[in-house]
């Protein structure tokens, strides 16, 4: 009898789990979408339009907010929703009254109308 009494070398003895998908926590931004959403608001604290930003990570969005003033609502917020992103795109900015200004699959694009802003105070 091959194997012996603990069934060591019995055929099919072992049992390989397939493995688990863990669900994603919190959603986040990686280096390259935070360093674009930093840059321009450097830019934009620098012209003097905006003071103040808040980050907030959620299980199926992350924002970013820009203020005026701490004290108020924020005037521009940008948010990656990854659920949206084989619908409309996952990046969608917000203007002051909740108003979607722009969504797209692209940062670059999304941000688009925070920089024509930024060129009119510029110039």
């Amino acid at each position: 009898m091959a194997g012996g009494a603990d069934g060591a070398g019995a055929i099919g003895a072992t049992v390989v789990a397939f493995p688990q998908v863990r669900p994603v926590l919190q959603v986040g931004f990686d280096r390259l979408e935070l360093t674009r959403i930093l840059d321009i608001y450097g830019r934009m604290v620098a012209a003097g339009l905006w003071r103040d930003y808040a980050m907030n990570f959620d299980r199926d969005a992350a924002a970013f907010s820009a203020y005026r003033r701490t004290a108020e609502r924020p005037t521009a917020r940008i948010e990656k929703r990854p659920a949206l992103r084989n619908k409309q795109g996952m990046w969608t900015l917000y203007g002051e009254a909740g108003q979607v200004l722009k969504r797209g699959h692209d940062l670059a694009n999304v941000l688009s109308p925070l920089e024509r802003k930024l060129l009119k105070v510029v110039d």
